[in-house]
């Protein structure tokens, strides 16, 4: 026997009119347009006509000589030697400054991370590195810290040296002797803050609860940094390294400033080259093609940061 069942009497929901949803969307985006339309024209034009200039043989001594050669000046920037020694300058450089200042910025991080008298003074006072403009932060450096005559590391020398009887001290020529230390100390003067501030929020973001039952449980303090701390802190480290990485792998200020390249290209980075190449040969196709390597290699980098920076949204929105 075949049961018959009631036809449902609740109607589906009405659906929303396509236009409709259209309108309401257009209107919640209108308002982004200008700063959308003047994004475009202030990053992605130029970027489309350095794409363009890459791909001319352009020398502005020359001026008739331009002509279309595709993609050879690509091919010059991944033979030529000087440009390969702008690179392996580039990777020394970034490398040592931003390993070196997530070390650091960790150890300041951890004492600023303890309750004392003034430490809102001392966390002002560490963070003001940062705050000074690059330029004149490597002129403080050249002038008042490295210089061989009146610098403070050889005023220094000079002073210990004479508490133990000598007339003089040592003097050392400190940039010409060790240009790529010398810019490498300035750096890290500088974006040690950066990190210490990253690594700061992220030991004041970590759970009491559980770093006190870590301490009921009579864990050491290395045991509760080693197994509970640092493994907290790994998103932080990773975001400080690869925002850390893209910003220091653009430095053109200290090292013009404080060596110049030099002496012999030993401090030599790729934003440097590509001005030599810019401004002093003349090459504007080939700069245009190492600034389009650097763009997209810093872009790859960006990438990595944006998704780390993703996941610690989602921690924390998970906590």
């Amino acid at each position: 026997m075949t049961t018959l069942t009631a036809p449902s009497t609740t109607a589906p929901p009405p659906s929303r009119p396509r236009t409709s949803t259209g309108v309401s969307r257009w209107k919640r985006r209108a308002p982004l347009l200008p700063a959308l339309v003047f994004t475009v024209v202030v990053t992605q034009l130029p970027f489309v006509a350095t794409l363009v200039i890459s791909t001319f043989q352009w020398n502005i001594l020359k001026p008739g000589e331009r002509h279309f050669v595709g993609l050879s000046n690509f091919t010059f920037v991944f033979t030529d030697e000087r440009l390969r020694t702008a690179v392996l300058n580039t990777v020394v450089l970034t490398a040592s400054v931003v390993l070196i200042s997530v070390l650091l910025g960790l150890g300041l991080a951890m004492l600023l991370d303890r309750r004392f008298t003034g430490r809102g003074l001392a966390r002002t006072l560490l963070i003001a590195p940062f705050l000074v403009m690059p330029v004149a932060a490597a002129l403080l450096w050249k002038h008042a810290i490295y210089n061989p005559d009146y610098g403070l590391l050889n005023g220094t020398l000079n002073a210990v040296w004479r508490l133990f009887g000598a007339d003089n001290g040592p003097t050392v020529d400190w940039i010409s002797s060790y240009p790529m230390p010398a810019v490498v100390v300035s750096l890290v003067w500088q974006w040690t803050p950066f990190m210490m501030l990253i690594l700061l929020a992220g030991l004041q973001a970590q759970p009491g609860d559980v770093l006190e039952a870590a301490r009921v449980d009579g864990a050491s303090a290395m045991q509760t940094f080693r197994h509970i701390t640092l493994p907290h802190l790994r998103q932080y480290i990773e975001l400080g390294i690869l925002l850390g990485t893209i910003y220091v792998v653009q430095t053109f200020d200290a090292v013009y400033t404080i060596t110049q390249g030099g002496p012999g290209s030993q401090t030599t980075n790729l934003p440097y080259e590509i001005y030599l190449t810019m401004f002093r040969k003349y090459e504007y196709g080939q700069a245009a093609a190492a600034g389009v390597v650097v763009v997209l290699g810093s872009i790859v980098i960006a990438t990595f940061a944006l998704r780390t920076i993703a996941s610690l949204f989602r921690e924390e929105v998970s906590r």
